[in-house]
């Protein structure tokens, strides 16, 4: 029986299969540990770059370096510095033929298919390959191993996926809170319509003073700020009242601070009808971002 049965290559940060041996081998507990590797690749990233989860019949091995890594599942008598040997040698040959780019762009499981080719040859020849010919690359690997051990698993320590850790025990997790906006009601969409119009008359003027002030004297900045700042407090106010945000009360009275202050320091570039009216603008929005409350799902509702 080979000691090498399956191998592949995948992506450490999202555990993406991106190339794969042929799978010759359809026992059950076999297919049992295909899974439980599927698992672990997807918690890579959790663990240092050499480990091995061990079962009965069959181990895992993984060695992973940057952006990816490599699995094999072996038998319980293949040597753990023949098995992180093959890894190593598989990794060299899939870096050597893909670069960065092309192993982060990968989107779907796979991609490099004509890989499999490959790593199909390199198992061949590690199960065939007689100990003698391996003793020097053996050495070495068996000495980085004896100098950093892997990380050593279970493969019930790599079963944890839908909520259940090693098969027996369930983890309890109360539900995150589903909070949705109430309808928008007619006059909060007014107050939507006013609030965009006054951002869009506080731009205006303060883009038109800003290219007429560039060779003016310092004042003018703060006339400017003060059409930008409020423009920029009518936009936020649209979108608290669009959506939840927390600590939703002490910001909508910070930018009604803001959008009053910087009219009030405007008197004099506006009449006092045109400040009432934006002041006003800026209540009845900050009136409707306040009344308009969290409306909690159901918890008997369908997805």
């Amino acid at each position: 029986m080979s000691m090498i049965l399956f191998a592949c290559v995948v992506r450490v940060r999202d555990g993406l299969p991106l190339s794969a041996s042929t799978d010759f081998y359809h026992t059950q507990d076999f297919l049992e540990c295909r899974r439980r590797l599927k698992t672990l690749a997807l918690r890579l990233a959790q663990y240092p770059g050499r480990g091995s989860a061990e079962g009965c019949d069959f181990n895992i091995h993984f060695s992973s370096l940057r952006d990816v890594a490599c699995m094999a599942i072996c038998s319980c008598q293949c040597p753990a510095a023949m098995a992180f040997c093959f890894l190593e040698t598989v990794w060299w040959e899939f870096t050597a033929s893909y670069d960065t780019t092309c192993i982060g762009l990968a989107s779907r499981p796979y991609a490099f298919l004509e890989f499999d080719s490959v790593i199909q040859k390199v198992k061949w020849h590690f199960n065939h390959i007689s100990s003698i010919q391996m003793d020097s690359s053996l050495e070495k690997i068996q000495e980085e191993l004896e100098f950093q051990p892997p990380v050593v698993l279970t493969l019930e320590d790599t079963d944890v996926a839908n909520g259940i850790m090693n098969g027996h025990t369930q983890i309890h997790l109360e539900p995150a809170p589903n909070f949705r906006m109430e309808p928008v009601t007619a006059l909060g969409v007014l107050s939507l319509i006013l609030n965009i119009m006054c951002a869009a008359l506080n731009l205006i003027r303060g883009i038109h003073l800003a290219e007429h002030s560039l060779q003016v004297a310092h004042e003018e900045i703060g006339n400017i700020l003060a059409f930008l700042i409020p423009f920029l407090a009518c936009i936020f106010q649209c979108y608290l009242y669009l959506f939840y945000s927390p600590a939703r009360t002490m910001k909508v009275v910070l930018l009604l601070l803001f959008i009053c202050l910087g009219n009030i320091y405007l008197h004099g570039l506006r009449n006092l009808w045109q400040i009432l009216f934006h002041i006003g603008v800026a209540f009845l929005s900050s009136y409707q971002i306040l009344t308009r409350q969290l409306q909690e799902k159901q918890a008997d509702c369908g997805v």
